[in-house]
């Protein structure tokens, strides 16, 4: 797997780990893209340690020591995570149809990019699939069948998508404030993943959000679009981010630094395009929590505001 090329253009966004960004680009200079593009946040105002932080990682990227073209967007004032990655995605794909997306903490296994690169041919033209991801927040799942299932989710630890997706992305989330938006999601979704979803939207639509995240704004878009994730069959791609340093993931959780796995190849294609269910419902409870805790958040939140009422 070491001798494999990339297809598609890869796009790494950073900020101020140097450290984590080496690891990344180490393995990305195993597959040497034809076309690298590196997505930069400004140092924020008044912070000494990411001035020399954000310029120390944007040096890393003059040492591309491959054939290869570096497209960069590096700005000089701080946008944050979340109006950063959308507009900077947005500038992607205003460049490119589609593309192999890492961030500075996602560390890939090598299959990865022959993953997204195969997957991003066969169904470039089928508006029913809208994200690749690399990631299996329970390290394996049916891994004697199929090398890949559907999810109504999806994970953005390392994934690719396409031009004709990313159109349907919308920062603010306006189709949020339509009733029949709302109804159709709850009868898409199960209870407790309606509930917790709502909660993030609301916020989001809102403008109330106490997160920087693009990331449940593209999630919204693609179960809004019926849109499907495609999911491998074992983990491709680790998160070792989690800390001090994190934007929104400050402590470590059960999906943080897992096991990488290798894809084997040829791959093993599904017969239907249908959400793997079972498999939505294992991977939302390990990463939201049990049921209870979000039925108790939610409890408590409505008695909360019938008491202020």
């Amino acid at each position: 797997m070491n001798d494999y090329k990339v297809k598609s253009p890869v796009v790494m966004m950073v900020f101020n780990r140097p450290k984590n960004t080496r690891k990344v680009l180490k393995e990305i200079r195993k597959v040497r893209p034809d076309k690298l593009f590196v997505i930069a946040d400004g140092p924020r105002m008044g912070n000494k340690d990411d001035l020399i932080k954000c310029s120390e990682t944007r040096k890393i990227f003059e040492n591309v020591d491959w054939d290869c073209k570096v497209y960069k967007r590096f700005l000089e004032k701080n946008l944050g995570c979340a109006k950063n990655g959308y507009m900077g995605f947005n500038w992607i794909f205003e460049n490119v149809e589609e593309a192999i997306f890492l961030e500075d903490d996602c560390v890939p296994d090598i299959s990865f990019f022959r993953f997204c690169d195969e997957l991003l041919e066969k169904y470039r033209y089928d508006s029913r699939v809208m994200l690749i991801s690399g990631t299996n927040q329970l390290g394996s799942w049916k891994k004697t069948g199929n090398s890949y299932h559907f999810s109504k989710f999806g994970g953005i630890w390392g994934w690719a998508s396409w031009r004709r997706a990313w159109k349907f992305y919308d920062f603010d989330i306006k189709l949020w404030n339509d009733k029949e938006v709302r109804r159709n999601l709850r009868k898409q979704l199960n209870f407790f993943q309606y509930i917790s979803r709502k909660n993030i939207y609301d916020q989001i639509y809102n403008k109330r959000a106490k997160f920087s995240s693009w990331a449940y704004q593209w999630g919204f878009a693609r179960i809004v679009q019926s849109g499907l994730a495609i999911s491998p069959c074992v983990n491709l791609v680790s998160n070792i981010g989690s800390g001090d340093d994190a934007t929104n993931n400050k402590m470590k959780s059960s999906v943080s630094n897992l096991k990488l796995n290798e894809m084997i190849f040829p791959l093993k294609h599904p017969l239907y395009v249908l959400p793997d269910e079972e498999y939505d419902k294992k991977n939302y409870n390990k990463i939201e929590g049990s049921n209870y805790r979000i039925l108790k958040n939610y409890v408590s939140g409505r008695v909360k505001k019938w008491w202020l009422n």
